[in-house]
């Protein structure tokens, strides 16, 4: 019946059709896996086999097994992840640990596959920033994961049009139009050649791109997706804010200074405007640097914190990466000493893998780690600085996805279309955003 250790039963909603009939097959009801506290613990990390990523997966686990004497095997996957975990749910043979995106909390808790944690029972928990902690809670207040990795975005700049054009680094949104307006019409290459932009967005609705990457512009203009309403939440994205944050939006597409096609360009396809010299600002991560540093050159640009929107302060996305405790294992002591040891001190700075590329704690969740000790390249406390003073994790909902994908869907119409009507389109938004909170259980 069972394939490699036990594993203790679970049946979710999600998962019932999946696995009823393995349940009845077996016969009684949930089988608790027998607890070894020395038994093998199985990672998943979801990054590419071959990358330095992995590499630095392996290392994290192989001190963790030096000190503790618990065996580890780690398994990266990139493609595919999340089908091939529910392959393993519907199997019953999960991993122990899975570390994977802050996004994927509420999923992977509505699907029971995760266990709830006290985070009074975490050794070194009470070290860990507030914020990061923020990312493993559900709507209805419970805890699945420990932090691990945190990261936040900033405006990557080609600092050498901006010399070229003679403009300094932008402190608000007007200045930084401005910026954008320059690099499209006064030839910041020296080509000769009208074939140059202000902004790469990658704007398709693929997994929610649109409102996701415009997410922190429209939370700095004093705009949000939803709203506190009495016990519950309301949709708030047909604001008067909201509304003028994502004419401005439309206003930057329709004037040409984003790149044409952005509407269906996804992340992949935005990179290579960037450091192809296409476009001169780019909004995105810290992971970025390694590939730009080599394809365009450090010298070639500057990263730049988000200014002030007109909302009087600058609200930037956070992310991250989350130690997952799955449900069925059979050392669950040990998959606790796991997590203790990727936040400790120790663990973090492996994870931070220096100035290399094999970073998988790209912004330290532990307060004591402080990044300059770890990190040589002054550009990293950029980020940590935006992440401890901007940061905001996306809505806490009992499902996220609907709610992004809507809003991306949205976004994109209004970028698509230079005459559709931003309120209209957004009050229609917000209807959707409401019976979807409805639906989910979320409205007061």
């Amino acid at each position: 019946m069972f394939r490699g250790r036990p594993r203790t039963r679970f049946v979710t909603t999600a998962l019932a059709a999946v696995l009823i009939g393995a349940t009845a097959a077996c016969g009684g009801g949930p089988v608790e896996a027998e607890q070894d506290p020395n038994a093998a613990l199985d990672i998943w990390i979801r990054k590419p086999p071959d990358s330095p990523t992995a590499q630095t997966a392996r290392d994290l686990a192989a001190a963790f097994t030096e000190e503790t004497g618990i065996p580890t095997e780690v398994t990266a996957i990139f493609e595919d992840f999340e089908t091939k975990l529910q392959q393993a749910a519907s199997q019953q043979d999960l991993p122990d640990i899975v570390i994977n995106d802050t996004a994927q909390l509420s999923t992977m808790a509505g699907q029971g596959i995760v266990r709830e944690i006290d985070p009074a029972d975490i050794e070194g928990g009470d070290t860990l920033t507030p914020r990061s902690w923020d990312a493993t809670r559900t709507y209805d207040g419970k805890t699945y994961a420990v932090p691990f990795s945190a990261q936040s975005f900033a405006l990557f700049v080609r600092k050498d049009w901006r010399e070229a054009v003679g403009a300094e680094i932008p402190t608000d949104w007007d200045e930084l139009q401005a910026l954008a307006e320059d690099f499209t019409t006064e030839d910041p290459d020296g080509n000769g050649e009208d074939d140059t932009y202000g902004y790469v967005v990658p704007g398709s609705t693929k997994r929610g791109y649109t409102a996701w990457y415009y997410s922190s512009f429209l939370w700095s203009a004093g705009g949000d997706f939803v709203t506190a309403s009495g016990d519950g939440l309301a949709p708030a994205i047909d604001s008067e804010a909201s509304v003028s944050a994502l004419r401005w939006f439309q206003d930057s597409m329709c004037d040409g200074t984003v790149v044409p096609d952005a509407v269906t360009l996804e992340t992949s396809q935005a990179h290579p405007l960037f450091e192809s010299g296409v476009a001169g600002i780019y909004f995105t991560g810290p992971y970025m640097m390694s590939r730009f540093d080599e394809n365009l050159g450090a010298d070639k640009y500057e990263i730049v914190a988000l200014p002030a929107g007109p909302g009087g302060t600058s609200s930037v996305l956070a992310e991250g990466e989350n130690v997952y405790l799955m449900a069925g294992s059979a050392n669950e002591a040990g998959q606790e000493r796991f997590a203790e040891f990727a936040v400790s001190v120790t663990g973090q700075t492996i994870g931070m893998a220096g100035d290399t590329a094999g970073n998988i704690v790209r912004l330290p969740v532990n307060t004591e780690v402080a990044i300059g000790d770890v990190r040589t390249d002054e550009r990293w406390r950029i980020f940590d600085e935006v992440y401890r003073e901007s940061g905001r994790y996306v809505p806490t909902v009992p499902e996220w996805t609907p709610l992004l994908q809507a809003s991306a869907e949205s976004f994109n119409t209004i970028l698509a279309d230079c005459g559709v009507d931003v309120a209209t389109e957004l009050g229609a938004l917000a209807t959707t955003m409401a019976e979807e909170l409805e639906k989910q259980g979320a409205t007061g």
